[in-house]
Formats: structure tokens, C-alpha cells, sequence
């Protein structure tokens, strides 16, 4: 899916989802775009900025609402204060909770299944709202 900035010959202007560009493009051709405000059929594409994502080292700007502030602080909070274990996270976990491994704050990843299991035998796990920082853009 592809999300495009449109505008009407009346200067309104719109965003539209569409499978790809190619089925932008033959919607066009084949008039069957119109405009969401008025409903002219005379409808183009409009210039749009690329969506960026934060890079590894940070954010490109800082956290506006009260909870992506929120969100930011506990992220900090969990890298600052948990090893990174990676897709270890499972394994290790079992082993903390069977007292074979000393217990400390971890976080990592699990696939669905592997979390399930943990979450079945017992094991306090939960899933934490972001990416690890490593496997962030």
C-alpha cells in the first residue's frame, strides 16, 4: 500500500491510500478519482515528503505528547537498566525462572510461540511496547 498526497483542480487538498503506484495511475487514467471535499474528477498528485524514521543513535525530533514522552522514558528506563539479550530472550528467561541463570532484568526477543510457552509454564514475561534500540532505524 502506498499513501498519496492529492489535489483537486478547486485547490483542496487530500490523502488516499492505493496498492501501488501503478493502480494510482490507472484510476487516473481511467477517471475514476474524485476529489473527497468537492468531488471534481480533476484530481493529481500533490508534492509529499517522505516518511523518515529515527535513526539508531535517536529520535529526529523529541517525543510531543504526553505519551510518546512517556513511551521515550521507559525505553530509556528498560535500556539503561536491563541486559539486551536479543533472541536469546526465551532461553534465558526459562533459565532465570529454573534458577540455573542469575536472576536480573532482561530484554530481548521471543517469536509468539516462544512467549506462550514462557507465559504457559509460569514464567513473568510481557511484551514491551517498541523495538530494541539495535533494531531500530
Amino acid at each position: 500500500m502506498i499513501k498519496f498526497s492529492l489535489k483537486c483542480s478547486a485547490d483542496h487538498s487530500f490523502d488516499s491510500w492505493f496498492q501501488s503506484a501503478c493502480a494510482y495511475d490507472k484510476l487516473a487514467a481511467a477517471g475514476m478519482l474524485s476529489c473527497a471535499v468537492c468531488g471534481t474528477g480533476e484530481v493529481s498528485k500533490s508534492l509529499m515528503a517522505p516518511k523518515i524514521r529515527a535513526s539508531r543513535t535517536g529520535m529526529l525530533s523529541t517525543p510531543a505528547s504526553p505519551a510518546e514522552k512517556a513511551m521515550a522514558k521507559m525505553r530509556r528506563e528498560v535500556e539503561e537498566n536491563s541486559d539486551y539479550v536479543g533472541l536469546n530472550f526465551a532461553a534465558e528467561a526459562r533459565r532465570m525462572h529454573d534458577g540455573t541463570a542469575p536472576a536480573r532484568a532482561i530484554y530481548g526477543e521471543a517469536r509468539l510461540e516462544e512467549a506462550k510457552a514462557l507465559m504457559d509454564d509460569g514464567v513473568p514475561v510481557m511484551p514491551l511496547p517498541f523495538r530494541p534500540a539495535r533494531k531500530s532505524n
